[in-house]
């Protein structure tokens, strides 16, 4: 069974159906119509660009391109997390990419050729999608992390020197700041994969049927994915908090207000 299209009058229909949240926040007092409009047209041109990209990519299915295309949206990606959390990219912009890169291409190389197993490892229509689902939830996990982790280290300054006072090491005296970081940062996942299925019906799983795949193909695909999603973001959120405490702090341990984007 095809997805049925849609056509171009559903789809004003569709940007028709903005007004209802226009309208509920004009009325509470929020004037946020340059932004609305602003944020639908950029979706709008950047997905329709990507999807034109993408079409050709699937269509040339060229392991290069498709390694060129990750590697774009690995660099974008590590400057939006650094960007969000905080933190200066030209401090953190290796050890984020460095961390994002190798638990995004261990987590989609495990999936697709253990997993899935095509006849082509690099298959464009596996690897591109599967990747970008894996680095976007990657992403939030990382903002987290390092805004949580860094959050907690200032805030609590006085009480991180009294440990090195006491005789801990810069590592034995972020613990306690470190896995509240990697918490955080993993718990959304967590609480997402409790309730799937029953709270929510995930998107992959949805966009498969739609597509016309059976059901239960859909629910092991999900599974495969929510799955890889928690593995790389653990990965990352260790590695990029791991790699950033040689760049946050001074060689007397002490951290380095210069690293942070604002105080």
């Amino acid at each position: 069974m095809e997805t049925l299209d849609i056509a171009l009058p559903q789809m004003a229909i569709l940007y028709a159906f903005c007004l209802i949240p226009w309208l509920l926040l004009w009325l509470i007092g929020l004037r946020l119509s340059r932004d609305l409009v602003i944020g639908i047209v950029r979706m709008t041109i950047q997905l329709s660009l990507v999807g034109i990209y993408l079409k050709a990519l699937f269509n040339l299915n060229d392991p290069w391109l498709n390694g060129l295309w990750i590697l774009v949206m690995l660099i974008v990606a590590d400057l939006s997390i650094l960007r969000r959390a905080g933190v200066k990219a030209r401090y953190f912009a290796l050890a984020t990419f460095t961390a994002i890169g190798s638990s995004i291409l261990f987590s989609t190389g495990y999936l697709v050729a253990l997993v899935i197993q095509p006849a082509h490892f690099y298959e464009a229509r596996y690897v591109v999608p599967l990747a970008g689902m894996i680095l976007g939830n990657c992403l939030q996990g990382n903002v987290i992390a390092l805004e949580r982790f860094y959050s907690a280290l200032r805030k609590n300054e006085n009480e991180y020197a009294t440990f090195l006072m006491l005789g801990a090491t810069r590592r034995e005296a972020v613990r306690p700041y470190f896995r509240e970081g990697v918490k955080a940062a993993i718990n959304p996942t967590l609480a997402s994969m409790a309730t799937m299925g029953v709270v929510s019906l995930p998107g992959m799983m949805t966009g498969q049927i739609l597509g016309g795949s059976e059901p239960w193909l859909a629910v092991k695909y999900q599974i495969a994915i929510m799955i890889c999603i928690f593995t790389s973001s653990t990965i990352a959120t260790i590695i990029n908090l791991k790699l950033s405490l040689n760049i946050a702090f001074n060689e007397f341990d002490v951290l380095k207000d210069e690293v942070f984007a604002r105080r």
